[in-house]
């Protein structure tokens, strides 16, 4: 189906005007976004989507067969943005060990605050299917090979520990909801991720595991 019209679209009074099938998934996308922002992931649902979306459920359907596709898309997207955000952002930056690691600290917080309070709630909703959280997991070990690669050349003739990298995944996630919620603020969260990442690099120079 390469068009649908809303019902919002096909009222008495308006032009009828058609969406693309990408233009409509967008849409689609965009108003999920909304729910959970504005109601968490519980008020997610394939239904309230096609209400708030003005389409019927049929169209929902056609794009999403059920509500853990729909927040495996929405994870898919932010972490996109995450690597587009990062990879460009590593570009600019300077060949150096501080360079890098801010990097990693502020493209990781500031994708996760740029979300707002989303993401956590799609985050934890994976983590309850087994589907869903192989998804998740696949992501992060692409993050984590990511920065293993990007921080090798300042670690010696020693590689860089997964141990070290989970830990340090596991502190971005934290600090970043942190931050989400209020607890810390954006600049705290990102100055202890960085010490992070420069001790996980230190500790790999001195043999450490």
């Amino acid at each position: 189906m390469s068009s649908v019209i809303t019902k919002q679209e096909a009222s008495p009074g308006k032009p009828r005007r058609r969406l693309s099938r990408e233009d409509r998934h967008r849409q689609l996308l965009d108003v999920a976004w909304r729910l959970i922002r504005e109601g968490g992931t519980e008020a997610l649902t394939l239904g309230r989507l096609a209400e708030h979306a003005g389409v019927t459920k049929p169209v929902v359907y056609d794009h999403f067969a059920a509500r853990p596709e729909l927040l495996a898309a929405l994870y898919r997207e932010f972490d996109s943005r995450q690597t587009e955000l990062m990879d460009s952002a590593l570009q600019a930056s300077e060949p150096t060990l501080e360079s890098r690691a801010a990097v990693i600290a502020s493209s990781y917080v500031d994708c996760v605050l740029l979300q707002g309070r989303e993401i956590p709630g799609v985050i934890a909703a994976l983590a309850g299917s087994p589907e869903l959280e192989k998804i998740k997991r696949e992501y992060e070990v692409a993050f984590i090979e990511k920065c293993r690669v990007v921080l090798s050349p300042f670690a010696g003739a020693d590689a860089i520990a997964s141990p070290g990298l989970w830990g340090m995944l596991g502190a971005a996630e934290a600090l970043s909801h942190a931050a989400a919620t209020g607890e810390i603020t954006a600049a705290q969260a990102q100055h202890e991720l960085f010490q992070t990442i420069l001790a996980m690099v230190a500790r790999s120079k001195c043999g450490g595991h």
